[in-house]
């Protein structure tokens, strides 16, 4: 009885798995998307691409309106 108990315990104890790391390597994803989109935030704001970008897409469609 108490080594059937034993057996299930070890068991047990040594199939736990990797439960926890998907939870782990989704945080990871997330943390790394962050830091990419701080990067390319930080890049818009102080070269003014986007706003140039806009700006020219504004322009064009203005250009086509009769």
């Amino acid at each position: 009885m108490m080594l059937r108990w034993w057996v299930a315990f070890e068991a047990a104890l040594y199939t736990r798995g990797d439960r926890g790391q998907a939870t782990a390597e989704y945080a990871l994803v997330v943390l790394g998307a962050a830091a990419v989109a701080m990067l390319l935030i930080a890049w818009a704001t102080t070269t003014g691409k986007v706003s140039t970008l806009l700006n020219k897409m504004v322009d064009s469609v203005a250009d086509r309106i009769p």
